[in-house]
């Protein structure tokens, strides 16, 4: 009995190791791919910097010209702060995820745009 316990035993080993190594596999695949939810989530992300900034510089702006009395320059100098602040600050995530897509292993060229209906002779 004692021989057949052992090759079970070894088996049981032998798929736990397949097993381990198939979870570890899949997981890697998981992380590195991105989904389409993930994805929109980043564009929302960079657009809501793009929009925060500017309405941020727009508050503070408003702020200056009430307590300053200096009418359209606080507004003005504000929006253009804000706007400034808001394109630095989605250069800044665009640049982080474009890091994480290589340290992925993503490679890839952009695919040109193509209206519907239009055909494309190239392809």
């Amino acid at each position: 009995m004692s021989p057949m316990q052992e090759s079970r035993e070894e088996a049981i080993k032998r798929l736990q190791k397949s097993a381990s190594e198939l979870e570890a596999r899949t997981a890697a695949e998981k992380s590195a791919d991105l989904t389409g939810q993930q994805v929109a989530g980043q564009a929302y992300k960079i657009i809501a910097e793009l929009l925060g900034g500017v309405f941020v510089g727009l508050a503070l702006g408003f702020g200056v010209d009430h307590f300053a009395g200096t009418r359209p320059w606080g507004l003005i100098g504000g929006v253009l702060l804000g706007f400034a602040l808001s394109l630095w600050m989605a250069r800044r995530t665009a640049n982080r995820l474009m890091a994480q897509a290589k340290a992925a292993g993503v490679k890839g060229e952009p695919e040109p745009y193509v209206e519907a209906g239009e055909e494309n002779e190239d392809r």
